[in-house]
């Protein structure tokens, strides 16, 4: 389960205070999907980045199964978004000197799963995706709906725990859009991953198990 309590973020400009965040509380069981929704600048990428642990909060608590994110200190943190948390983002971030199995096989590699069974489970998942054609093929010559599909992959081939997924479809034509929030949820499950989403997209919202809105630096 994911546990937040009483999380807080303040950013300086200038000569005031901003209060991204103030006192959020939310809790996501194990396997659920939540969309959160809210203008631009309503603090979502930052909740992202505090759940993974590329940011600190200011005050308040994050607990993902027990352990508790904020607690941690380098590099007990990058091995903690390396092992435990995919992040799909809205341009992809595949690397464009690999081919698309390797950009998956990134993941495992860095968390020490190599040779034959890193391949293996990189293939399968590409073909879970559609993509099992493809092994070889330059991530450029992908369509945008057939790159992000590479992207849920490597997000999802080291079995994380929590899976965060910032604008997924905000870069694909609506039709693909259509395809890629129901691909994500039921990977996501099957893979028995959280799956925390910040979208825009009303209708990519309703797709998830709960809807949720950051207004005011709370969710509502």
């Amino acid at each position: 389960m994911l546990v937040v309590r009483k999380l807080s973020r303040r950013f300086r400009e200038g000569g005031r205070v901003l209060c991204v965040l103030e006192a959020v509380d939310l809790e996501i069981a194990t396997g659920c999907s939540v969309a959160i929704t809210g203008r631009s600048g309503s603090g979502k990428s930052t909740l992202l980045n505090l759940l993974c642990g590329i940011d600190h909060p200011d005050s308040g608590t994050i607990e993902l199964d027990g352990l508790e994110i904020g607690s941690l200190r380098e590099p007990a943190r990058t091995q903690f978004r390396r092992s435990s948390v995919g992040f799909v983002h809205q341009f992809f971030n595949l690397i464009p000197t690999l081919d698309v199995e390797e950009n998956v096989r990134l993941a495992l590699e860095l968390n020490a799963v190599r040779g034959a069974e890193a391949r293996r489970r990189s293939a399968a998942l590409l073909a879970s995706v559609g993509l099992g054609d493809r092994l070889r093929s330059a991530v450029d010559a992908l369509s945008g709906g057939e790159q992000q599909r590479v992207a849920i992959a490597r997000a999802l081939v080291h079995r994380p725990k929590l899976l965060l997924a910032d604008e997924p479809t905000g870069n694909l034509d609506e039709a693909t859009a259509g395809e890629v929030m129901p691909l994500i949820r039921a990977l996501a499950r099957e893979h028995g991953a959280t799956l925390v989403l910040v979208t825009h997209d009303q209708a990519l919202a309703a797709a998830a198990d709960r809807v949720l809105e950051l207004r005011d630096g709370r969710v509502q």
